[in-house]
């Protein structure tokens, strides 16, 4: 089952679910509201909409700092 982000458009809170399918219906688990947002996963893609798999690298020549 995927993992997805939310955020709940009642109370602003960020959260992330694991759900069965695309139709399941989500809520809130600090308000209980089902008005919720899908987020889209930040490292899952790169500029100009190019979807970045787990062989890929995002950042192109980044280096650790420790």
């Amino acid at each position: 089952m995927p993992i997805y982000e939310f955020i709940c458009d009642e109370c602003a809170h960020a959260f992330e679910k694991r759900v069965a399918s695309s139709r399941s219906r989500v809520a809130c688990p600090r308000c209980e509201s089902v008005k919720v947002t899908k987020q889209f996963s930040t490292f899952a893609f790169k500029g100009e909409g190019k979807f970045v798999g787990s062989r890929g690298s995002s950042c192109g020549g980044c280096t650790s700092s420790g």
